[in-house]
């Protein structure tokens, strides 16, 4: 394992993080902080509890998984994709690193800025909903291979990708809709049966489903079922990627 390598595609992406720290963490936490503020403290305040738990601390986990799987694609994609546009993926391909080593280096650095934006998201709704952690280490747990899952995506996404446009079309018109309609604002038990059905096509309920768990203890779908389903997809990326650098595909042309 080539760790030179490694670290030297790490630092160069966190490094790019913290000249851009506007863009890359200070505006996904305020438009978080405007969630807080108005589904938490103002429409918060006017409902009921859902299983108990108050409405404002209740969509804590919806709100920080909807940044974290955006945040985890774009960064990765982004990260891939710039070498692709500039044409120095082919020094990358031509150096003594395995695609290994190009993936951990990438999807690393794109998984620790998603993990630090998680977890300053959770620290700023500290701010404006009190809640606490059933399950601290299962929390930590989710939030990691879930990072590391959809950073892996958005790796592919960035190879797949042949303009700047096509990087926000998975975060925005897929992404983004999908963790709307996953329960991240309400619990799907509160849905008409059949809907509830329709509901468990959704991928994104799983991954939310789980991490509220990890806070509260009470969960849409069984933890198990969950926790399968991240390292299902995780699998499948996995798969994908070696495929990928194993023919070429979106590489070499």
């Amino acid at each position: 394992m080539n760790w030179h390598a490694i670290r030297a595609i790490y630092r160069f992406e966190m490094a790019r993080t913290f000249r851009t720290l506007v863009q890359s963490i200070a505006s996904p936490v305020l438009s978080t902080s405007l969630y807080f503020v108005v589904f938490g403290t103002a429409i918060g305040a006017r409902m009921g509890d859902i299983d108990g738990v108050s409405y404002g601390a209740f969509i804590i986990p919806g709100l920080i998984m909807l940044s974290l799987l955006n945040e985890s694609i774009s960064n990765a994609s982004f990260g891939i994709y710039m070498p692709k546009w500039s044409g120095t993926i082919y020094e990358l391909l031509s150096a003594p690193v395995s695609f290994v080593e190009v993936v951990i280096g990438y999807v690393g650095a794109a998984a620790s800025k998603s993990v630090m934006l998680g977890l300053l998201i959770l620290a700023t709704a500290r701010l404006f909903v009190p809640y606490e952690i059933a399950h601290p280490a299962w929390m930590l747990c989710f939030l990691l291979l879930t990072a590391v899952t959809f950073s892996l995506f958005g790796f592919i996404v960035g190879l797949w990708a042949d303009d700047f446009q096509k990087l926000q079309v998975i975060p925005l018109m897929v992404i983004t809709p999908l963790t709307f309609l996953g329960g991240a604002f309400y619990s799907i038990s509160m849905l008409p049966p059949v809907w509830q059905k329709i509901t468990l096509f959704n991928p994104v309920v799983y991954l939310i489903s789980g991490f509220r768990w990890s806070f509260y203890g009470v969960a849409d779908v069984h933890v198990g079922i969950s926790l399968a389903a991240i390292l299902g997809f995780l699998a499948l990326c996995m798969g994908a990627v070696w495929w990928i650098f194993r023919t070429g595909w979106k590489l070499k042309s």
